[in-house]
């Protein structure tokens, strides 16, 4: 059997190959042509692989050897075709296919703003050091930051995490480190915490100061910090702060909350791509539902502010949502949704979302404090929310054709 009739996939180690690289200034019709002239020599591909950037292509085929006494004439051929389009042409011989990737496989999301050399280069490095090899380099974006995706393989998802994280921070960049797989293109489940992550405000703050009570809040916000305090201790001590405000207060305070930058596009763009999209706060229902309604969210779950004879009671009614229950929420709305829980992404900001993080398939922390930073499997800095879906290897292509689809 000649290397002409071999199927690509069974090209074996010893058998004659050729990469045949185009490079130049794009333009339309490159790839056709390139595989037309190739035709005439009855060659196989084997593989391709094509980059643009910056209006410069570069096209590389791996190809089976042409019959015999025809390689050279399929050389001056390709090399004359490159010539006539402006582009010049190398020609490699070899044996076999690319060889095989190493176990483990795992994506890198580098997110920087900007994304420096200095920082690309230290990540490839660790990369290098940790036993794993850089296979391919993707932009997913270039606005509101930079974003690029390494496919890496020969190393572990959890050690090759664990080194880059450290680095991230040092270098002052984000990084996340996903197993590769079909998965990450499965239908998802995303769960956010509402106060700092999906909207700029915290909810007892706004109602406290309606109540001319921010400093007493704050102080006892402060001692839950200090760890004097748990979060239910605190929720109920900061809740009766406000009792007998009246009730019409909701309203307002619905209309002063403030959407994190970004927070429409991430939404939009999930429930458009056929996610479930949900939020758990310590916060209140009377801000959740509305945020639900508005933003069309498929879940929403919080504390409940009690309200008799149109004032606040100072009380909560319900199963309180502390750091427990987060989790516990993410997964009932997992078993709603129909979900795995390796299928589920949370985001989250404080201590109080660990569980949540934790439990989920990727937890994504936002803004968070350190200790936050360094228990979730990844982390985001950067003040724009729809930054997340760059972690979810969705392009700021897709993003902008998501808008164009309608919900369905």
């Amino acid at each position: 059997m000649s290397a002409s009739q071999i199927s690509p996939s069974d090209v074996p180690a010893d058998v004659p190959t050729l990469l045949v690289k185009i490079f130049g200034k794009d333009r339309p019709g490159i790839t056709a042509g390139l595989f037309d002239t190739l035709a005439a020599y009855s060659v196989d591909v084997v593989d391709i692989e094509q980059v643009v950037t910056r209006g410069r292509m570069v096209l590389c085929a791996l190809v089976t050897e042409p019959p015999p006494n025809l390689e050279g004439d399929l050389r001056a051929t390709v090399h004359s075709w490159a010539e006539s389009m402006k582009m010049q042409a190398e020609i490699i011989s070899g044996l076999g296919d690319n060889r095989p990737r190493g176990l483990g496989r795992s994506l890198v999301t580098v997110l920087g703003h900007p994304l420096t050399a200095e920082a690309t280069a230290a990540i490839a490095a660790r990369i290098t050091k940790t036993g794993g090899n850089i296979d391919r380099i993707f932009r997913l974006a270039k606005y509101p930051v930079t974003a690029v995706e390494f496919a890496v393989s020969g190393v572990e998802t959890e050690p090759l995490r664990t080194a880059l994280v450290t680095d991230a921070a040092r270098l002052g960049i984000d990084v996340a480190v996903v197993a590769a797989g079909l998965y990450r293109r499965a239908q998802r489940l995303v769960v956010m915490d509402v106060d700092s992550t999906l909207i700029q405000d915290e909810v007892i703050e706004l109602f406290a100061a309606h109540a001319g009570c921010e400093d007493k809040v704050a102080e006892v916000t402060a001692a839950a910090m200090r760890g004097e305090l748990d979060f239910e201790q605190s929720l109920h001590a900061r809740v009766a702060l406000l009792e007998g405000l009246d009730a019409s207060v909701v309203d307002k305070v619905r209309s002063e909350v403030r959407l994190t930058p970004g927070a429409r596009t991430l939404i939009r763009t999930l429930k458009r791509l056929g996610y479930q999209v949900g939020v758990v706060s310590g916060g209140f229902t009377q801000v959740t539902d509305d945020l639900k309604e508005r933003l069309g969210l498929d879940f929403a779950h919080a504390n409940t502010l009690e309200i008799v004879d149109g004032r606040l009671t100072g009380k909560v009614t319900g199963e309180i949502v502390d750091r427990a229950g987060k989790a516990r929420l993410l997964r009932r709305f997992a078993a709603e949704a129909g979900v795995p829980l390796s299928q589920t992404v949370a985001i989250g900001d404080g201590a109080n979302d660990l569980d949540m993080l934790n439990a989920a398939g990727l937890g994504v922390a936002f803004n968070a404090k350190p200790v936050v930073r360094e228990a979730a499997h990844a982390a985001v800095n950067f003040p724009f929310l729809d930054t997340v879906l760059y972690l979810l290897g969705v392009t700021r292509e897709e993003v902008e054709a998501a808008d164009t689809l309608e919900i369905v």
